[in-house]
């Protein structure tokens, strides 16, 4: 692992203690304090680096089957991108899965481009194929921007998702004996400064599930909803769901039900 530069680390330490500082003025809550050191961030968002890189992406072609991405039908007709990612997870007839943005790249990346679904799903979050992924992702997601989720649940297969998600979502286990609901169904809780959005119905434009992709400045690394899920798995000591297994896209259509109406606000930036 390579050692971070002095001048890194510093900017580093204080990116992470600006919260903190804006928090402590006086008649400031943490929620302010945090709403601000955002809004400070928000000019110049590293997300639109990636948002131009999964343009490119989409656009080229590449891959066994030296093909590009135009063509693939992410549930709005073959290459229509807008309005495409708040409805999404949905059920897809040439895959016979309910799938959610990600995974849906994924899978046309293997049947336009000729990619290999094994090489993709071992590939770590950051690297490789999962990399493009999340730019591809964060074009996509950007075409949304503004317009409310309005997940499909016409579909048999959608409403089991749905009702697996539930399920994942209140499963409580681990050495901690936590849930996804352990944080994110009870008003008022936070975690590091943060208010912790209730995902058990509409949390709002631009919070909770209609705040992925972002950018996270901690780790100065762009995240899909996948690698957040994953994230919240490992905090609560559970093993590493694998890349776009059901578990992971039947969680994303819960909430993303539970979110109707809220307008995407993609792609944000997060401490």
């Amino acid at each position: 692992m390579k050692t971070p530069s002095t001048l890194g680390a510093v900017l580093l330490a204080a990116t992470a203690a600006a919260p903190l500082a804006l928090a402590q003025q006086p008649g400031r809550s943490a929620a302010d304090g945090i709403a601000e050191y955002r809004a400070l961030l928000a000019d110049g968002n590293p997300a639109e680096l990636f948002e131009a890189r999964g343009e490119n992406l989409w656009k080229a072609r590449r891959g066994p089957k030296n093909a590009s991405l135009e063509r693939c039908d992410l549930g709005k007709g073959p290459g229509v991108i807008k309005g495409a990612f708040v409805e999404l997870p949905r059920w897809f007839e040439d895959s016979k899965k309910v799938e959610d943005l990600e995974s849906r790249l994924a899978t046309c990346m293997v049947q336009l481009q000729g990619y290999s679904w094994d090489e993709i799903v071992k590939t770590p979050f950051g690297r490789g194929l999962q990399n493009d992924i999340t730019a591809l992702a964060t074009y996509v997601a950007t075409a949304s921007r503004g317009l409310p989720f309005n997940l499909p649940q016409g579909h048999p297969e959608e409403r089991r998702s749905y009702e697996i998600g539930k399920r994942v979502f209140f499963f409580r286990g681990g050495p901690m004996d936590f849930s996804c609901a352990s944080c994110h169904s009870v008003d008022g809780q936070r975690i590091r400064l943060q208010d912790l959005p209730v995902l058990t119905r509409n949390p709002g434009d631009g919070v909770g599930f209609a705040a992925w992709p972002a950018y996270r400045v901690s780790a100065g690394q762009m995240w899909g909803m996948q690698l957040r899920i994953n994230d919240c798995f490992r905090q609560m000591r559970f093993p590493f769901p694998l890349f776009a297994s059901e578990p992971t896209v039947a969680v994303s259509t819960y909430m993303g039900v539970n979110a109707k109406g809220a307008k995407s606000a993609v792609p944000t930036i997060k401490r």
